[in-house]
């Protein structure tokens, strides 16, 4: 299995993306849904949220 490639590699978070994940958290999404939705890769997106104590759903 190919991992998937990311164009904004290294770039910073801006305020919608933060509102977004936020928003798709709050629905209940995995992290990887959201990771998806947001174009970032899961570590980032999980770094990001536990950075900003933002809870994401764990699904099994």
């Amino acid at each position: 299995m190919a991992k998937e490639q990311f164009e904004r590699h290294k770039q910073p978070w801006n305020g919608e993306e933060a509102g977004k994940l936020k928003l798709l958290a709050a629905k209940g999404q995995g992290l990887k849904q959201i990771a998806k939705a947001l174009n970032r890769s899961e570590e980032s997106t999980r770094d990001f949220a536990k950075k900003n104590k933002i809870g994401i759903a764990k699904k099994r």
